[in-house]
Formats: structure tokens, C-alpha cells, sequence
């Protein structure tokens, strides 16, 4: 035989264009277009009055950008048509020169059929409406608003014919050819499959192409391949592929959230439309927001898609609330995204969801295996480390070991995508996808089955015909591994069985991806929102409960948190809040980050002036409010009155009109209060604060430090009066800002290459330094730089009170592709630092000894950083950072990303955050570093009370405290069912104890046990005030607790 695979793939391109046996064209649409959302209500029903609407005949124009179009006609039904299988087939607004194409949804007699897309062009018609007399078409089109042409054509509506025995053969012998270009030539089953195949084409009779002589040998055909197929299949040793149709759905990413919305009803029309057909099909989706939304926007087609999960064909699973981003997200995010998400599918659909599922996500913290598995969930499925830059990740089936120790079966979707190093959850269910997921696979030893996602995704449209056609081909072709549907859940529970007993490889630590490093910083607006938000909330929670607790009231408002919370959540998708959106997503940002403020803010002030008013007092007092659980002494902050500045412990700050003054606060007991008096402030022998801060442009000096500045504003020295050394090293400066040329190879916003650091500038041109204030509380010195067009200004702070040092700073930035970064090169000898991340922290290496070492040249930390030697260390905190490097020595945060791409403006704006240097003896467990972060993030909150008011509340109260210094109490808040309030502590420092005092202010009438989701209650011990437990390091537990 000669070229028979090359004259089969030519005739097959004739077959293809004979498949649609018969076209009638529908020429003209009533039409309406105007700005996104552009609802137009009713206009998809047949009986909406649309004669004030303009014409567009195919051909025609629309859009622009972001612009909603609706289309309406009345097509009739052919009479030989009538009783055939039959298609509407659009070209709505292709890509016409742009980067992108409309995305429409397709009504017919006023019911949402399918999204129309450029994946999903043609929309079969079930038999009760290819059985009338004319149908009602309404077509909702969106634009779009990534490199959207000036107009869009509407160049095509077609009703068509389908000859079913053309399509069957079609896709039947397309899916064939695949598979035997991929058998090695010698093999006997490419032999035998390609002569079936040439034996089938030999029966296809072209003498008179659409007669009724070819569409019949087309049937026959089909017949004759598939009688083939069938007899040549034997039972050979091969492996399953379970493929499961999936649509990854970006809650924003190109597009808003408001686009996403409509992105999902689409997709989801379009899968229940699949699903009519082809009855073998099985369909995930796994964000309990989108469902919502859903619910919200589309109530008819949410009650089908509720229909199929209670068959058991669509399957909803994933943990979360959305696909949240797991390296900037706290520890109790991370525990709501799958507290809501968890709650929310079982109300909704009754399901109980198995599987954490990020197939997209940036990076996996060590935190993560130990809330998956204390969340109820077992398992966890990504694709994303196969991304990682430098090293291959040596297993695809593996258990996870987070930072405590639990263990979550993991399994990597090994799926390749279009011949790159990586691989993808947007399967097309191709022959070489069903084969290369196999050949990619690492543990093949151990398992041979593989589940396979099919679909298209990111902006949603999910699977095609042509993929489902496909899997039924592919079913089970010699040399090729079987196919079958099936569901993730239960693909795992076989996983989980297969490999039991098994030398199962385990993978210790994070899964740090080596790729998309800048979304550490991107945007750096959205991660200090994001920080006060959570940090805003966790303070409300508290207050809320202390005031019910103090106040023995109900009025814990739930529902409102609740809301917050939803916000807090959907903005911690991972295209959002990493920074590696369009600039209209961050602009949406900014109104939901104003609206979570005002919920948590009223929130916490109803509460605190409800205690405030129940404080009794016989003197003007101020209340200094502590949401930490020790206690602690700080300052605060008040505007100026008389009897402030008189205090025995007070520092004026500013002036005129903004005068504010500084207050030193002693002793506010662990997440409770303290009221002080002022009178008695003042009149306390010894509280007047004793000098010792000296400010100067060139010389800061307190009783921890002596600071020494160049003329540039950097820090020439430290020296560390507590232990007599240099907390700098030798000859080099700190607080040194370094300019980096930041131009990636590939994702502007995502990424930071290795080789950023081949070019760097140092920020020297100071331009101001003045001295602010010189104590006696604080003393601080502002500086001011110059830098291309931008300027920093930072007010360098010490303390009479503690040994952070604070650099409060504002930027006001102008450039783009310039990556900012803070340099600190400090005496310290060490090999690891120390992170801190969600309920604990981890250990990287400083030096670059190997590929795994430098492949981390840029990481994640959330509160602080530290570097120690066995006696002494430095740390680095922050308010709302994350990106830091520590090479060597050499400890830098990073500052401000500002990419051109996506958003071309990214970071080009006012900037607002604290960092703060703490050197410290003995290493950070012994140094106070956590609780110096934790302060810097949570100040305490103050108020002042008058004379002589009458309340039921004592001067101070606490509400809940541990004897165990290892041990914090993270959150404070109301269980979601029932009277209980939740408390969440966790253990921080790595150590075991085995009786934990957690102790209450009121007395306890019932005490449980239970996991993060407020489930599996088991009775705790207690007795009279106090719970008494164990706890392992970095061990998460949670109580529930009524008083």
C-alpha cells in the first residue's frame, strides 16, 4: 500500500465538508447591542416586543468593546428537514483581526440551549423541535474585552442537515489515523488497524458525491469499521485512561468577574446540551461561587444542572469556595475557602466533596495537607508543578507530608499539551494526549489507570462533540490505552486502593512551583488588601464574641461576616489576587475591597462600642483593646486632647489641627482589655518616660541600637547594644533599595527570571532627610528618594519601648518593568532560613548549591523572615508582603512588580506599607519574632471613656488565654450552626506538648473537639474555665465552646 494514511487524511477532509447533507440560511436578525451587561429582560422569549430594534443581516457588524448584542429571528423549519438530525450553526464574531472572539448564548423558544463559541460553532436540535414548524432563535452575544477588533461580523447562521452516517464515520476513522501515526511502524496492531481503515475507505462509493448512493456506502462504512474494530480487538496488558469532561473557569483573569458569570452559564448550557446526546458523558466543576452565581443569575438552568448531580453524571468536587491561590492566602483563608465551599455544596446538593482541586495554582503550601485532611477532604489532584523551570518533579502519585506530618494522596494529571514540557488540565482527548498521559506518568509501577480532563477551560466552554466522538472511537483501540468515562472522586478512591500496601514515594515539605515567581508581588495593592482584610476580620470575629460573651447578647452578625467573607474569598482566585489579571478586574477590586472593609469595620465598632459602653469608670480613661492571645504592651494612638497629652506615658505627635497623640500602654491582657485611667496615668510615681532616643539625619539611637547613616539615607551600621556586635555586615549598607530590570521571557505579570539580577541600580539620590519626631515614645526620621520618575518617601521609627525598627514608606511609583526590592546584608552565618507561612513556618536553603536550591532564588513568606546563627539572628517583617530572596547573607523583600502584562498600568500608582528590621538574640523562637510580626499586623485598638460612667463591665477582662508560650490562639468566632463559638489555636514554634492550658474568662458549660469545618465534634476535656489538650508541632485544633 502506498500513502495510505496520507491519501486517507485527504479524503477524509471531502468527507468532513459532505457531513452537513443540507443548509438553509437564515439571512436577518432583529438586533440590539449596547454596554456590557445590557440584561434587555425577556428579550429571549418568542412574545418580547423587539420592533423598535434595528436589522442585521449576516454579514453585517457589531460590538466593540465589552458590548452585550441580542439577535432574534424566526426560522422555518424545511419539510424535507423535518425528522432529521438537525444543527443551528453560527460564526457570531470571530476573531476579525483580534485577539479574542464573541462568546454567545443560544436560546430557542425562549429556553438557554448552549453557548455558541468558537469551539462550539454548531448546536444540535433535539428531535421535538426538529420536528416543528419554525423555531424562535434568540442569540445574547458579548464581545469581549481583550484585543477586541473595533467591529465584529456576524458572518453566519445556518439551519443544517446532519447525515449521521457521514458524522459517525468521520470522526470514527479521524480518531483511527491518530491512533496508528502513533504505533511504531513495525508494530502488528499499526498493520492491522491501517488495513481495516483502508478497507473501509475502499467502500465508500465517490462516483456522485451527496447522492444518496455516497451518503448510504457512508453508512456502510461506518458499519464495516466498526464490525472491524470489533473483531479486532484482544485482551492486552494496557492501562485506563478515565476521562472526565471539566471546564476551568478563571473567576476573573481577562475578563471581570461579571464576565465570568455569563462565562458560566454558557458552559453549562452547553454541557447539559452534550449531555442530551450523549448519555455516557460525565462533567466536574468545582467552585461553589460559580454554582452561586448561578443560582442567583439563571435559576432554570441551575435546577438542571442540579438534576444531573442527583443522577451521578455531573460530578462536584474541589474543597473550596473558588480555586484560591494557596501562597498569599492565610491559614483561616485557606480554612474558610473550605469551610463555605464545603457547607455550600452539601446544603445545595447534598454531596460531600473528597478532593482538593487546584490544577492552576502558583505553588502549594507545606501548610496545605494538614487543612485538607482537617477540612474533611483526602485527596488532592494539580498539574501546575509540571510548569517548574529547572527540575522535573520525580513523581506524578505520591503522598504529600505537610509541615506537621499528615499525609494527603496526591496525583498529578501527566495529560501533554501541543509538544511543551508541561502539562494540562484543557485535554482535547486527542489519541496522542490518551497515549502520551501514559507515557509522561513516573509511577507506572504502582498504578495503571490515569484520569484524564478533557475540555476547553481557563475561559470556560468546556468539552465539544468532536472530543466525546472521540473518546467513544478511542474506546479501546489496540495500542492505545482504554478509555473510559468516569468521575474524579471515585477515581481516586480506586487510586487509594490500588496503591495500598505499596512502596507509595512521599514527597516532604511545600510543592514550590519554579515558575510565576513575581505573582508574589504583582499588584501589590490587592496583597496589602488582601492582608487588612483577613487581618480586619479576624479582629471583628474576636470583638463579636467578646461582646457576646461579656454581654451575654445575640447579635453576632453572621450573615453580614458571612458576606465579607464570600468577598475576602472570591478575591483570593488565582489569577486575583496573584496579580496576573487586566486592570477592569483590579478595578473591581478596589469598590469589593471598600465594601469588605465597611462590613468588617462596622462590624467591629457595633461590638467594641457595645463593650466600650458596658466599661465602668470613676476617671476619663482610654480602653486599649488586645486581639492577640498574650499579653502584650505597645502603643497606641488617639487625636490630641488636653488629658491625653498629660498622661504619664504620652508623646504629641503632629500638628494644628492633626495633632495625635502617642500613648504607652502596659500590660492588655491576652484577647481582652484593660481600661486606664488618666489621673492616674499622670500621677503614677515613675511612669514618666525616661529620655532616650536620639534623632538625627546621620544618627538614630535608642537603648537597643546605635544607628549610623551615609549621606544616600542606608544604614552604614547597627550596632546591637544588647549582645555588643554588629548586626550588619562588615562594610556593607542596609536598607539599601535596589532597582532591578525586570523584563521576563515569557509572563510579564507572573513571572521574575532568574537572570533579573544581572542588572541592578541602587536608589541613591536622597533628597530629603528630617527629623520628625525624637521621642520620648518614638523617634523618627523621614527620608526621601528619588528614582526615575518615581519618589519614596519612608519614616524610619525606633522605639523607647521595643527593638523593631520600622520603616513606614510610601512610594509614589512611575516606572514599569522594574522590579523594587529592600537589601539588609547582615552578620549572620547560616545555610537555611526560616519563613513564615500559613500555621507555621519552613526552612529554605540560602545558598545555591543545586538546581532545587536556586530554582527557590525567589520565595514566599508571609509575616516575617529569618536568618540565625546559634546565638543571634535578624528578622525581616512586613504588613502585607510576601516576595523576599535570601542568598548568603543578603535578606531582601521585595517591593513593587510593575509589569506591562496583562494590565500595561500595573503598580504605576500610590503605594502604602511597613517593613520592619528585628535583630534579636538566640534564633527565632527565643527572639520574640512572631510576636513582633503579629504586633506590627495587629496593633492595639483604643478608645477613650468619660468620667463616672455606669456599666456592668470590670476595668479588664480576658477572653481567652494559653499557658503554653508554643501555642496561639489564631481565631476567635461563632460556630456556623448552634451556640457554640469557635476557637482555633495552633502550635508555632515545632514543639510537642502533651497538656495544653487554654483558659477562659467565664466558665465553660461544654467543650468539643472538632476539624476545621466545625465537624466531627468529640468531647474535650475541660474543667470549670479551661480545655486540656496535647498538641504536636505545628498541629492546627479546633473547639467548639459554650459558656
Amino acid at each position: 500500500m502506498f500513502f495510505t494514511i496520507e491519501k486517507i487524511e485527504s479524503q477524509l477532509k471531502d468527507i468532513q465538508k459532505t457531513i452537513h447533507r443540507g443548509v438553509s440560511d437564515i439571512p436577518a436578525f432583529k438586533y440590539m447591542e449596547a454596554d456590557f451587561p445590557n440584561d434587555c429582560e425577556g428579550a429571549q422569549y418568542p412574545e418580547f416586543d423587539d420592533r423598535g430594534w434595528s436589522e442585521l443581516k449576516v454579514g453585517d457588524t457589531w460590538g466593540g468593546y465589552d458590548r452585550v448584542a441580542w439577535f432574534r429571528t424566526l426560522v422555518s423549519v424545511p419539510e424535507h428537514f423535518k425528522g432529521r438530525k438537525l444543527a443551528l450553526r453560527f460564526l457570531v464574531g470571530p476573531r476579525d483581526g483580534g485577539g479574542s472572539t464573541a462568546e454567545t448564548l443560544l436560546y430557542v423558544n425562549g429556553s438557554p440551549v448552549q453557548g455558541i463559541d468558537i469551539w462550539h460553532e454548531e448546536s444540535w436540535l433535539p428531535p421535538d423541535l426538529a420536528r416543528q414548524d419554525s423555531l424562535f432563535l434568540a442569540l445574547k452575544a458579548w464581545s469581549g474585552v481583550l484585543e477586541v477588533p473595533e467591529r465584529r461580523r456576524f458572518k453566519l447562521a445556518q439551519l443544517v442537515w446532519i447525515d449521521e452516517g457521514a458524522e459517525c464515520f468521520f470522526y470514527s476513522m479521524t480518531a483511527l489515523v491518530k491512533s496508528i501515526k502513533l504505533l511504531d511502524e513495525n508494530d502488528l496492531r499499526r498493520a492491522k488497524l491501517l488495513h481495516i481503515a483502508n478497507q473501509a475507505m475502499h467502500s465508500i462509493d465517490y462516483l456522485k458525491p451527496r447522492s444518496e448512493t455516497y451518503y448510504r456506502s457512508l453508512a456502510e462504512a461506518a458499519h464495516f469499521l466498526s464490525e472491524g474494530l470489533a473483531r479486532l480487538e484482544i485482551r492486552e496488558i494496557k492501562p485506563q485512561v478515565t476521562t472526565l469532561g471539566h471546564s476551568h473557569i478563571d473567576m476573573a483573569w481577562l475578563w471581570r468577574l461579571a464576565h465570568s458569570r455569563e462565562k458560566a452559564v454558557r458552559t453549562f448550557s452547553t454541557v447539559l446540551h452534550l449531555m442530551r446526546q450523549y448519555p455516557e458523558y460525565r462533567f466536574m466543576h468545582s467552585s461553589p461561587q460559580l454554582y452561586k452565581y448561578l443560582k442567583e443569575d439563571y435559576p432554570d438552568v441551575y435546577e438542571q444542572v442540579k438534576e444531573r448531580i442527583a443522577e451521578g453524571r455531573w460530578e462536584v468536587t474541589g474543597g473550596m469556595w473558588v480555586e484560591a491561590d494557596t501562597n498569599l492566602t492565610s491559614g483561616e483563608s485557606l480554612v474558610r475557602q473550605f469551610l463555605l465551599g464545603r457547607r455550600f455544596v452539601r446544603e445545595e446538593f447534598g454531596v460531600e466533596m473528597n478532593t482538593l482541586w487546584l490544577p492552576d495554582v502558583f505553588g502549594y503550601s507545606g501548610a496545605l495537607p494538614q487543612i485538607i485532611r482537617k477540612s474533611g477532604a483526602r485527596y488532592f489532584l494539580t498539574t501546575k508543578i509540571s510548569w517548574s523551570q529547572f527540575n522535573r518533579f520525580p513523581y506524578d502519585t505520591f503522598q504529600w507530608r505537610g509541615i506537621d506530618g499528615t499525609e494527603v494522596l496526591t496525583h498529578f494529571v501527566t495529560t501533554p499539551e501541543n509538544n511543551t514540557w508541561y502539562y494540562t488540565y484543557n485535554g482535547r482527548l486527542e489519541p496522542s494526549e490518551v497515549k502520551g498521559i501514559w507515557d509522561n506518568y513516573q509511577q507506572k509501577g504502582i498504578n495503571d489507570e490515569l484520569l484524564l480532563l478533557f475540555g476547553w477551560g481557563d475561559g470556560g466552554g468546556g468539552p465539544t462533540k468532536e472530543m466525546l466522538e472521540s473518546a467513544r472511537a478511542l474506546k479501546n483501540l489496540p495500542g492505545i490505552p482504554e478509555v473510559k468515562m468516569g468521575k474524579a472522586e471515585p477515581y481516586f478512591e480506586r487510586l487509594e486502593q490500588r496503591i495500598s500496601g505499596e512502596d507509595v514515594p512521599v514527597w516532604d515539605g511545600e510543592l514550590y512551583l519554579e515558575f510565576h515567581r513575581g505573582t508574589y508581588t504583582s499588584q501589590a495593592y490587592n496583597k496589602r488588601a488582601n492582608r487588612k482584610s483577613e487581618l480586619l476580620f479576624h479582629d471583628s470575629e474576636w470583638m463579636n464574641a467578646l461582646a457576646g460573651v461579656l454581654l451575654e447578647i445575640d447579635d453576632y452578625p453572621a450573615n453580614e461576616l458571612r458576606k465579607g467573607w464570600e468577598l475576602i474569598l472570591v478575591n483570593q482566585f488565582h489569577d486575583v489576587l496573584p496579580g496576573s489579571s487586566i486592570r477592569q478586574v483590579y478595578e473591581d477590586c478596589h469598590k469589593d475591597y471598600a465594601e469588605i472593609a465597611r462590613i468588617g469595620k462596622r462590624a467591629l465598632s457595633q461590638a467594641q462600642n457595645n463593650v466600650l459602653s458596658q466599661i465602668e469608670t470613676s476617671q476619663e480613661s482610654v480602653v486599649a483593646f488586645n486581639s492577640l492571645s498574650w499579653a502584650r504592651s505597645g502603643l497606641v494612638e488617639l487625636p490630641w486632647s488636653q488629658s491625653l497629652e498629660q498622661a504619664g506615658c504620652a508623646q504629641v505627635t503632629g500638628s494644628g489641627g492633626e495633632k495625635r497623640v502617642l500613648l504607652s500602654i502596659d500590660r492588655v491582657p491576652s484577647m481582652g482589655y484593660r481600661a486606664y485611667p488618666l489621673a492616674a496615668q499622670a500621677a503614677t510615681p515613675g511612669k514618666t518616660v525616661q529620655p532616650g532616643l536620639a534623632v538625627s539625619p546621620q544618627v538614630m539611637e535608642n537603648a537597643f541600637y546605635r544607628i549610623e547613616l551615609n549621606r544616600q539615607g542606608q544604614i552604614t551600621s547597627l550596632w546591637d547594644k544588647r549582645s555588643s556586635r554588629q548586626a550588619l555586615s562588615n562594610g556593607k549598607a542596609g536598607n539599601v533599595f535596589q532597582a532591578f530590570e525586570d523584563k521576563p521571557m515569557n509572563f510579564d505579570a507572573w513571572d521574575i527570571d532568574i537572570f533579573y539580577q544581572e542588572k541592578m541600580r541602587e536608589i541613591v539620590d536622597l533628597v530629603e532627610a528630617v527629623v520628625e519626631e525624637s521621642g520620648p515614645l518614638r523617634g523618627t526620621l523621614r527620608l526621601s528618594w528619588r528614582f526615575g520618575d518615581s519618589t519614596i518617601t519612608q519614616k524610619m521609627c525606633i522605639y523607647q519601648h521595643s527593638p523593631r525598627i520600622d520603616f513606614k514608606t510610601e512610594v509614589d511609583w512611575r516606572e514599569q518593568q522594574v522590579l523594587l526590592k529592600a537589601a539588609f546584608p547582615v552578620n549572620v552565618r547560616a545555610t537555611r532560613a526560616t519563613y513564615d507561612i500559613q500555621f507555621g513556618s519552613l526552612e529554605r536553603p540560602t545558598h545555591w548549591n543545586t538546581s532545587w536550591d536556586y530554582a527557590r532564588f525567589e520565595a514566599v513568606g508571609h509575616k516575617w523572615v529569618d536568618l540565625s546563627e546559634g546565638n543571634y539572628g535578624v528578622s525581616l517583617l512586613n504588613d502585607c508582603k510576601y516576595g523576599h530572596d535570601v542568598k548568603d547573607n543578603v535578606m531582601r523583600l521585595t517591593l513593587i512588580k510593575s509589569a506591562i502584562a496583562p494590565d500595561a498600568g500595573a503598580d504605576k500608582c500610590q503605594h502604602t506599607f511597613t517593613y520592619s528590621l528585628l535583630p534579636h538574640t538566640g534564633d527565632w523562637r527565643s527572639g520574640g519574632v512572631v510576636q513582633e510580626a503579629y504586633d506590627l499586623n495587629c496593633p492595639l485598638l483604643a478608645a477613650t471613656l468619660p468620667a463616672a460612667q455606669k456599666g456592668s463591665l470590670p476595668g479588664e477582662f480576658s477572653f481567652a488565654r494559653t499557658d503554653a508560650d508554643h501555642v496561639i490562639i489564631e481565631t476567635v468566632k461563632k460556630a456556623e450552626e448552634g451556640e457554640a463559638w469557635i476557637v482555633r489555636v495552633y502550635e508555632y514554634k515545632q514543639c510537642r506538648s502533651s497538656a495544653v492550658h487554654l483558659q477562659f474568662g467565664r466558665p465553660i458549660r461544654q467543650a468539643a473537639e472538632c476539624n476545621l469545618v466545625e465537624e466531627e465534634d468529640q468531647p474535650a476535656a475541660f474543667d470549670e474555665d479551661t480545655i486540656i489538650f496535647g498538641i504536636n508541632p505545628f498541629e492546627i485544633k479546633t473547639f467548639k465552646v459554650w459558656f
